[in-house]
């Protein structure tokens, strides 16, 4: 059976890249019906930040990404000093200040082929220095904890960063100690900013968790990181997570590193925001960026088809709507109170209040008063453009429309 893994270290929370990684586990999971577990490296205590663990489980959780399994290596310590115990035994490993060096033989040629690009790697055991195996504080290192845990949860692909490539020749020399058969490696290549270095915070590196406050939507999310190295026969673009199981394949990771491009995470965003259904819309919003459950729900709903097709993120609509919610902070000059008298009176003595009659209004103090859309636009909204304005001030209602243009004047 396939079983993969995902083993993050709590000592950060984790940015887009190694979410990335989690994805590509995932899908390789779901498509071949194998097992998707989850790992928590935590042997290195001194680095463990408060509250990472914890982010790591509500990036898997939110972006659906469910595992069949999760372990700590902090829970495990006995596994990796037996295993460090068997390397003594066999003459493998030397104690060295109470901890435990593996020695490791010369005049070899280590080798595997790679499932991305299918590419034959080596390396010369000469080339690599001894290395710690079991620290004199009883925890393991990476290289041993690593490869213990995947002998024992029957790991059959070793799905990572491209970054570990280095590390592999030991692992294929523990695993030969050990006398235990060793995965299929399989190493994405790492995710390069626009400038061709290496992906960082200024590129947009950011946490998922910080994605998702900014109103990114998961579909959108989980779609861009799909194409981050892997591409689909044909140019079809938008792909469901469903979709993208039914086709994922690791012969169809790219060998070259891609390239992160935020706009073209704002464009998927844009595309899920514009297709998505006026109620799961207005509960993403509400949830994701307003942090709200009832308030103004009514209120959102109208808002809502106004703004789908203006907003690129769900934050967006936090500064399209925001003159619903608070008084504009607006100075008028002389002739713009002028201009809200006008206003005033002509929407006093409509009988009908919508769009249409709200815009003939308008029409008619922008003739009168000899002004442009931009001027009433700043009046009502405080702003200089945004939702249509007729529309809006029909869902701002009369009463409230107009206790705000005699507030302005006055």
């Amino acid at each position: 059976m396939i079983r993969v893994r995902i083993a993050p270290s709590p000592t950060g929370i984790p940015h887009i890249g190694n979410t990335r990684t989690a994805l590509f586990n995932y899908l390789f999971a779901r498509r071949n019906k194998g097992k998707f577990i989850l790992r928590i490296e935590d042997t290195d205590q001194k680095r463990v930040v408060p509250g990472a663990e914890e982010a790591i489980y509500e990036i898997l959780e939110w972006l659906g990404l469910h595992v069949d399994a999760k372990f700590k290596q902090s829970e495990r310590l006995d596994l990796y000093k037996e295993a460090s115990q068997i390397l003594l035994r066999q003459k493998n490993a030397r104690m060295e200040e109470g901890a435990v060096r593996f020695i490791v033989p010369k005049g070899r040629v280590i080798e595997w082929v790679d499932m991305v690009g299918n590419k034959n790697i080596s390396f010369k055991s000469d080339d690599i220095e001894d290395f710690i195996v079991l620290k004199s504080d009883g925890y393991p290192t990476y290289h041993l904890a690593n490869i213990v845990d995947d002998h024992l949860m029957e790991i059959s692909h070793v799905i990572r960063g491209d970054e570990w490539i280095s590390s592999t020749p030991k692992h294929i020399l523990l695993y030969e100690s050990l006398g235990w058969d060793q995965p299929i490696f399989a190493h994405l290549p790492v995710i390069l900013g626009p400038d061709k270095t290496k992906l960082s915070k200024r590129h947009g590196a950011k946490s998922v968790l910080d994605y998702r406050n900014e109103g990114i939507l998961k579909e959108a999310l989980l779609n861009f990181m799909a194409f981050l190295g892997w591409a689909t026969k044909g140019d079809k673009e938008i792909l469901s997570i469903a979709e993208i199981i039914a086709l994922f394949d690791l012969k169809d990771v790219n060998t070259n590193p891609p390239i992160f491009n935020i706009d073209k995470l704002l464009w998927f965003n844009g595309h899920y925001i514009r297709t998505m259904p006026v109620h799961k819309l207005v509960s993403s919003i509400k949830h994701q960026v307003l942090n709200m459950r009832d308030k103004d729900n009514e209120l959102i709903k109208k808002i809502v088809p106004l703004a789908q097709t203006r907003m690129k993120t769900l934050k967006d609509f936090v500064q399209l709507a925001a003159h619903f919610f608070e008084e504009p902070k607006t100075e008028l000059s002389q002739k713009e109170k002028m201009i809200a008298d006008q206003l005033t009176k002509r929407f006093s003595t409509m009988e009908q209040w919508n769009n249409g009659t709200i815009l003939v209004a308008i029409k008619n103090v922008m003739a009168s008063e000899n002004v442009r859309m931009p001027i009433i636009y700043k009046i009502i909204t405080g702003q200089d453009r945004g939702l249509p304005l007729p529309e809006s001030i029909e869902i701002l209602g009369k009463e409230k429309t107009l206790e705000r243009l005699k507030r302005l004047i006055s």
